[in-house]
Formats: structure tokens, C-alpha cells, sequence
């Protein structure tokens, strides 16, 4: 099954405490589903935990998520090497691609080094869903800032680009992330950048950002762009409220 368009969710959440395990999957993740129109079966969810170096721990904990939640869930690592033969027949075959988060630099060297940059263009231009939490949101756009580098944050500048933006994650919840968009923006390194609070997901058909979307209650989207006296100059993105949430 495939969207009837490229669909990206770029999101700052996704997860939520569980019941009985360590997470759980939240309205953002099922969103992620409900998008690539999937039906009729268990919908094939491809996870890649590249960020945070495809760690065994990560990888069961959102196994049992996915269990709880009546999803197949079917990562693909690189950590030692590739545990498929045909990474790119094995993203095309899920309905919906969600990225972990972590390092952003990490994950976007190491995707490059195995052609997943080439890779995952054709993978959203067939229809699969592309989604993910914080780096697995920035690494579709064309930079943001990210702490990969230190605990400083900076900006980082060759994401996929699939989307011609910047993007903001967690906008609320680390003090110096809205400031520093605000000082990107307006020093004109980062062009219009929108960004997420924690639970806010953001939904682009093709390259057109078309709605934003929260599991949290009270939370917003932004977009920051650079005015005529070159300051930033922010508006907030009202979130649809998604089910469950």
C-alpha cells in the first residue's frame, strides 16, 4: 500500500510511557499509519534506530510497542553492517519508514555512506510514509540544530533536503532551541524553519506542509521566518488534536 502522495511526518514525539513496558507507541506513530492508507492487514512499519548506533535495547523495547499495538515491525540496521541484502527493496516493501532519534550528524553520515540519501527519495516518491521523532524529523529537511556535535547546540546543514525547510524539534522543552532558531533565521544561515514542541508532528504532502497534528494537549507548531529588517519572525501552526490523545 502507498500514500496518494509523498507524505513525510516530521514530528517531536511519537512515544508514550507504557502499561506493562518500557514505551508505548502514541497517536503520532499511528497517524504515521492511518497516512499511508493501509488496510486490510497488519500495516509494515520499517524502523531504523540509526541515531542512536542501532542499540539491541531500542530495538526491543519498540518491538514490544509494536506488538501492543498490532504492527510488524521490521528494522533495519547498519550497525555492523546492512541486515539486509537490498535496503532499498526492503524500505519499499513497509507502508511507513519511522526514524529514531539521536544523533543527527551520525545518522546522516552513515546513511550516506550506504546511498540511503539516494535510496530514501525513491522510497518517498513511491508512497511510502516517511515519519520519525527529532533526528528522524531534521534529517528530511534541509538542516536545523541539533546537539550531535556537543552539548552546545548548532546548526546542522546537509539533511536529505527532501523537504526545503529547516525544522525546530523539541521547541519547548530545551531552553536554548527557540532562541537559536530565532538567531539562525534572522542571521539568514537557516531559511524558513518550522518547528515542533514535544508531541507536535507536522504533515507535508510532497513539499507543501499541510496540516500539524498533537498526542499533547495545549501544544503548538511554528514557523520562523527572516523579516524585511532582518529579525525572525515567528507564527504559531495550531495542531489538529489526533484521536486517542
Amino acid at each position: 500500500m502507498a500514500a496518494d502522495a509523498p507524505t513525510i511526518l516530521a514530528t517531536s514525539g511519537g512515544y508514550v510511557p507504557g502499561r506493562r513496558t518500557r514505551v508505548e507507541f502514541g497517536p503520532l506513530v499511528h497517524h504515521a499509519v492511518d497516512l499511508s492508507g493501509v488496510s486490510g492487514r497488519r500495516p509494515r512499519v520499517g524502523y531504523l534506530g540509526t541515531a542512536g548506533g542501532d542499540q539491541g535495547w531500542a530495538i526491543a523495547d519498540r518491538q514490544e510497542a509494536a506488538r501492543l499495538a498490532g504492527l510488524e515491525l521490521n528494522p533495519l540496521t547498519l550497525f555492523t553492517m546492512p541486515n539486509v541484502d537490498d535496503v532499498e527493496g526492503y524500505l519499499l516493501e513497509q507502508d511507513v519508514v519511522w526514524v529514531d532519534g539521536g544523533s543527527v550528524a551520525n545518522l546522516l553520515a552513515v546513511w550516506r555512506v550506504h546511498g540511503l540519501d539516494a535510496i530514501f527519495r525513491r522510497v518517498w516518491e513511491a508512497g511510502v510514509v516517511l515519519a520519525g521523532v527529532s533526528a528522524g524529523s531534521i534529517c528530511w529537511h534541509t538542516s536545523g540544530t541539533t546537539d550531535s556535535f556537543g552539548p552546545e547546540l548548532r546548526a546542522v546543514h546537509d539533511g536529505l533536503g527532501l523537504l526545503p525547510f529547516a525544522n525546530g524539534v523539541h521547541y519547548d522543552s530545551e531552553e536554548r532551541r527557540r532562541p537559536l532558531v530565532h538567531e539562525l533565521v534572522g542571521s539568514g544561515e537557516l531559511g524558513t524553519t518550522y518547528c515542533t514542541d514535544d508531541g507536535v508532528g507536522l504533515v507535508y504532502r510532497g513539499t507543501e506542509l499541510v496540516e500539524a497534528v498533537t498526542e499533547r494537549r495545549g501544544q503548538g507548531a511554528y514557523v520562523v521566518t527572516r523579516g524585511s529588517d532582518g529579525r525572525a519572525v515567528e507564527e504559531r501552526i495550531e495542531p489538529r488534536r489526533l484521536p486517542g490523545s
